[in-house]
């Protein structure tokens, strides 16, 4: 019989994890950002996947591990997706850049996945061409938006491709999802749906539709790329968080890059613009620094 402390323990474990789907939500909604590196480096990357790939194996054990992390996710989509999208329209630098700072407080959570001896040349290209990767995908043109309020059965099948992406994004850190999506014209649609559409009662059918064709990508997307992610941090761990740690790292200028471009914010035009990014930014790293500091000690 479980005691009152270990119930105690259970129910903080389950409003941790919780807040940690927030995070991952909030990653997932700004383009650049990659739900699976918010995993990382809140240290729960290799538990998720696991629990996605064994979900047929151990259903219970599974469903136990991701409800509140889904349940977060849902609650930080939701809750922020609006002042987000306000603080990107308006103030796109700094609202980034405070996520950047908190991106970069938590690194030192995966470096320490990638002691253990010295590196081998497989370690290095495990991390620069991850890296190189990330940092390219802002340089790729983005195509014409789609219209979602007319869906066809080859614009359903596309929403199903678009999930798949997006959530094979989302489990490979460093790679946006939301950032694949602005490039293949599918984002800013779907961001228009969930605020414009659903929130105002407005094509509700045709909202849900779009929302569901998007689920069943996601949801197989999850499971393929998490299974092959398991196999990776089962058999090459190291060379796997090297992989990580690179992907990760390109996704900072990336996130810039394609931040300054969809908002064509001119750089420098306002120093105090600049003060209050660098304050941000220095406010989000501490922020993930400490957390990340006394999660370790405890």
């Amino acid at each position: 019989m479980e005691t009152s402390e270990q119930k105690q323990n259970k129910l903080l474990g389950f409003l941790t994890d919780i807040l940690r789907g927030v995070a991952i939500g909030i990653a997932f909604i700004i383009p650049g950002f990659s739900g699976g590196s918010v995993a990382a480096i809140l240290g729960i990357y290799e538990r998720l996947v696991g629990a996605i790939a064994n979900i047929f194996k151990r259903f219970k054990e599974s469903i136990l591990t991701l409800l509140p992390v889904l349940l977060g996710m849902l609650v930080g989509i939701a809750a922020l997706i609006l002042p987000i999208q306000w603080g990107l329209k308006n103030y796109p630098i700094p609202t980034v850049t405070l996520f950047v700072g908190l991106a970069i407080g938590g690194l030192p959570s995966v470096t320490q996945k990638l002691k253990g001896g010295r590196p081998a040349p497989v370690h290095f290209a495990a991390f620069f061409i991850p890296l190189i990767v990330a940092a390219a995908l802002c340089f790729l043109p983005n195509a014409k938006e789609v219209n979602l309020l007319e869906p066809n059965f080859g614009l359903c099948l596309l929403l199903v491709l678009m999930g798949f992406l997006g959530s094979a994004a989302l489990v490979i850190p460093g790679i946006s999802g939301s950032m694949l999506l602005l490039i293949f014209g599918f984002y800013n649609p779907i961001v228009h749906i969930l605020t414009d559409n659903l929130l105002k009662g407005l094509n509700v059918g045709v909202s849900l539709l779009v929302l569901l064709c998007l689920a069943i990508g996601v949801a197989v997307g999850f499971f393929a790329i998490s299974v092959l992610m398991k196999y990776l941090l089962e058999k090459h761990p190291r060379g796997t968080y090297f992989a990580i740690f690179g992907f990760i790292l390109g996704s900072i200028p990336a996130v810039y890059a394609s931040t300054i471009r969809e908002s064509g914010t001119i750089l420098f035009s306002n120093p105090w613009y600049w003060v209050v990014s660098a304050a941000l930014l220095l406010v989000g790293f501490a922020i993930s620094f400490t957390l990340s500091y006394f999660s370790k000690k405890k």
